[in-house]
C-alpha cells in the first residue's frame, strides 16, 4: 500500500453508489459498486462525509452527470508505477466529448508498440471518470475494457454525447 491515511464517501450517481476516496494529498480514488480498494492500493479508509477534497469532488460530478461541468479541478493523489502515472496524465489530456485509441494514447505516449501496456494502466486507473479512461475505445471505435464495466461505459460516453444510446424502441 503506498498511501497510509485515508478517507472516504459514499456518493449515489446514475451509475450506482460509487465510493470516493482521498488522503491528505488529494482525490485517491473513485471506486464502482462493491469494488475493493486493490486498484487504488489504499488500506481500508475511515468514513469521513465532511472530507473537503471528498466534498468538492461530489459537487463537480454532481455538477458532470448534470451536464453543467465538462473539466474537473480536484487534487488528484495518483497511487501506481511511473508509466502507470504517465498514462493517467494523458488520459487527462483527453477532451471531454471525445475518444482516443489505445494506439492513440500510445501514439501520444511517444511508443506505439506500448498499445498493450497502455490497456494495463488503463485498467489499473483508481480515478474512474474524473480521470476519464472512458473516453479510451478500441481502434474500430468499439466501446472495450473499462473496470466499471461497458454499460457504464456506455452511459459516460453517452453523457458526453459521444455515442447514442440504444433505444428499446428503435428498429
Amino acid at each position: 500500500m503506498e498511501n497510509n491515511k485515508s478517507e472516504y464517501k459514499d456518493m449515489p450517481s446514475p451509475l450506482g453508489v460509487i465510493r470516493l476516496v482521498a488522503t491528505d494529498v488529494g482525490l485517491a480514488a473513485i471506486l464502482w459498486e462493491g469494488e475493493d480498494y486493490s486498484r487504488a492500493k489504499l488500506s481500508t479508509p475511515e468514513r469521513n462525509d465532511q472530507n473537503p477534497i471528498l466534498l468538492k469532488t461530489e459537487q463537480q460530478l454532481k455538477e458532470y452527470f448534470a451536464k453543467a461541468r465538462t473539466t474537473f479541478d480536484i487534487p488528484l493523489d495518483f497511487s501506481g508505477t511511473e508509466f502507470q502515472k504517465k498514462v493517467w496524465n494523458a488520459l487527462l489530456n483527453v477532451p471531454f466529448g471525445k475518444t482516443k485509441t489505445y494506439g492513440e494514447l500510445a501514439r501520444v505516449l511517444g511508443d506505439i508498440k506500448a498499445v498493450r501496456a497502455v490497456g494495463g494502466a488503463l485498467n489499473k486507473n483508481p480515478i474512474a471518470i474524473i480521470v476519464p479512461c472512458h473516453r479510451i475505445v478500441g481502434a474500430s471505435g468499439k466501446m472495450i475494457g473499462f473496470a466499471g464495466g461497458i454499460a457504464n461505459k456506455t452511459i459516460l460516453l453517452h453523457l458526453e454525447n459521444k455515442y447514442k444510446m440504444p433505444s428499446l424502441f428503435d428498429d
